[in-house]
């Protein structure tokens, strides 16, 4: 087998791993056999989209044995940026350039090829604390919990159904879907939930829409500055923040910044509202938000939904109503919100993404800001730009969709080398204040149920009605996707990162897309298995807090039938390990790694993992000096 020239992923051809703050010290070594006549070996370094100008920087022999060479240098920028790089040398007096295969380890080729990301945040770059090692659950407000309270105010237009109806999926009269089906969760009913909540360990809540807008899911928001009637007040959602942070738990909520609704304050197409919106007069002070190819009746709307007319975040008058003194970001942050989520992040320009992060440090620096963006977000280019968003001064995290099909496609179907990768790439592209705090799901309102997903048949090409009459899933198919589920996890809950729970996941609930995901919380109806599983995962994390809030991760071993990792912290260390598989795997056996106790899960006397079994330990790391 031949020696390998360079990984990335491997210490002593890189050091440190992964993304590093501006000024930071990198030591590159590139291994280079003597059988063939290497001269000149260069790194080459390329801005992100400048590919045709490179900086080179020469490489000198820093230790040979009897086959190899190695080559070293040490590289550091103060600038931060996504850069990346390759090696360039003379092998035989031909030009030649070692450039990255799809496990992160260099192979020659004759041109250059694929090139390793180097991401340099800003030094200063922090995130808030109050995500690490906790647990995020995430709440679709109308279906989680209804308070009972009588609700007032409640426009005319909206439908209130029975706990437990069968989700609007069937178009009305006029051909449309309007979702203006309301199961009337609250935010009352929220803050009584609250012991429930931290039974599960929970420390965040992620609120989907509460602002007043016309439909049940809220993305078309109606009015920035008011709570949703059928929610509550401001008075509640004041109360509930305080209640909530008396537990611990702190809650950050979603802001649609990249479009409004038709039917809102703002465009008022329906002439719902006093005053004049954009659609109805040119002289409205909402007019300059949007763009019209023909007034009142065409234009940009958000993916081509006409109920959804796109702003347009750089417009100053827009920004100031966001952003700027006595704002939305600094109206909700000053009344306890612990940070935003925002919607389609990816769609919203620099400008904005700069004023908001300003906006909402400046009222509260610890406050967050998570974006939804659903590839690996370090590299994303989106709108013809490449995006910035952690280099310091824009996003303090994501969700982290790669790890969720990662895990899912992993536990579902095999593959342990993809698996590693895709984990691994993450792990290296992201800046460490952005992983302490990721936030992994495994189901959420834009995506199947984690374990329909797993034991259902494939929703792809098939329509609502096919989805609507597999709104159960037959016994054999929920055991399955139970089993899967389990395993699943005990990996997004010892993962870098912080786990979230989609409302439900944690009793058992299955569903498809949207609105099959989206169905009321079933308080009387519970898997015990699963619930018990979930929990004292939560308490897992509770008690090993200050590790899992910022422990490294090691691989050990990813194969088609077990996973196996560590996450380490100085001299302490927790090993993971799942075992996908039917039949019975035999664990690795690490020198540095001595147990102390067995935290969940179990194995055989001869040290193996059952079908579907999993094992978490605690012990010492001594760790192997470079």
């Amino acid at each position: 087998m031949s020696a390998t020239i360079f990984d990335s992923r491997n210490t002593d051809y890189r050091f440190p791993f992964g993304a590093v703050a501006s000024g930071t010290e990198i030591h590159l070594t590139i291994r280079l056999s003597k059988t063939v006549s290497h001269e000149s070996p260069q790194l080459f370094v390329f801005l992100a989209d400048q590919w045709d100008t490179p900086k080179v920087y020469p490489m000198e022999m820093s230790q040979c044995d009897s086959s190899s060479n190695l080559y070293s240098i040490v590289y550091k920028t103060e600038e931060p940026g996504l850069y990346f790089y390759c090696f360039h040398v003379m092998e035989n007096g031909k030009e030649t350039y070692i450039c990255k295969n799809r496990t992160g380890r260099g192979v020659f080729m004759p041109s250059r090829g694929d090139l390793w990301q180097l991401t340099v945040y800003a030094r200063d770059y922090q995130t808030p604390d109050f995500l690490k090692g906790g647990v995020i659950y995430q709440i679709f407000p109308d279906r989680f919990y209804n308070s009972g309270i009588e609700k007032k105010d409640v426009p005319s237009d909206r439908k209130i159904i029975p706990w437990g109806s069968v989700p609007q999926y069937l178009p009305d009269e006029n051909g449309e879907v309007t979702n203006s089906d309301y199961a009337g969760g609250d935010l009352k009913g929220i803050e009584e939930k609250l012991p429930y909540l931290e039974s599960l360990g929970v420390t965040a809540i992620y609120l989907n829409p509460i602002f007043e807008a016309h439909s049940n899911h809220r993305y078309n928001t109606a009015d920035y500055l008011r709570i949703d009637p059928l929610l509550g007040s401001e008075e509640d959602f004041q109360s509930l923040c305080k209640a909530a942070k008396e537990r611990g738990i702190s809650i950050f909520i979603d802001g649609v910044f990249s479009h409004t609704g038709s039917d809102s304050i703002y465009f008022n197409q329906k002439g719902r509202y006093k005053g004049k919106g954009a659609s109805q007069s040119q002289e409205s002070p909402y007019y300059k938000w949007y763009t019209f190819q023909s007034f009142p009746d065409t234009y940009t709307s958000w993916w081509g939904f006409k109920t959804l007319p796109e702003v347009k975040e750089e417009d100053e008058n827009y920004l100031e109503f966001i952003c700027g003194k006595g704002g939305v970001a600094e109206k909700w942050i000053s009344l306890g919100a612990s940070g935003f989520r925002l919607d389609v992040a990816d769609e919203l320009p620099d400008l904005f993404l700069d004023r908001f992060r300003e906006a909402v440090k400046k009222t509260n620096p610890h406050a967050l800001i998570l974006g939804e963006v659903w590839e690996d977000a370090s590299n994303k280019t989106s709108y013809g730009a490449r995006r910035r968003y952690f280099l310091g001064k824009q996003l303090d995290s994501v969700m982290n969709y790669p790890f969720k099909d990662a895990i899912l496609q992993y536990v579902g179907n095999g593959g342990g080398d993809a698996f590693y990768n895709r984990i691994m790439s993450i792990l290296e592209n992201y800046p460490k204040p952005v992983l302490n705090i990721l936030m992994n799901s495994l189901s959420t309102h834009d995506t199947e149920r984690a374990i329909t997903a797993l034991g259902g048949e494939p929703s792809i090409g098939h329509d609502r009605l096919w989805q609507a009459e597999r709104q159960e899933l037959a016994p054999h198919q929920y055991a399955a996707g139970k089993a899967k589920f389990l395993l699943c996890c005990v990996l997004q809950f010892t993962m870098v990162g912080t786990p979230c729970i989609y409302y439900g996941d944690e009793i058992g609930m299955v569903g498809y897309m949207d609105p099959f995901n989206r169905w009321c919380f079933q308080w009387e109806k519970r898997d015990e298995d699963i619930f018990q599983h979930v929990k004292a995962l939560g308490e897992m994390r509770k008690e090993y807090w200050e590790l899992f809030a910022e422990a490294e991760f090691l691989p050990v071993s990813f194969t088609d039938s077990i996973c196996c990792y560590l996450r380490v912290k100085g001299k302490e260390a927790v090993f993971v390990a799942v075992n996908r598989s039917s039949a019975t795997c035999q664990l690795p056996k690490l020198a540095e790694f001595q147990k102390t106790e067995t935290i969940l899960g179990r194995t055989t006397e001869n040290h193996s993992l059952m079908p579907m079994g999993f094992i978490v330990l605690k012990g010492r790391w001594e760790k192997k000096e470079r």
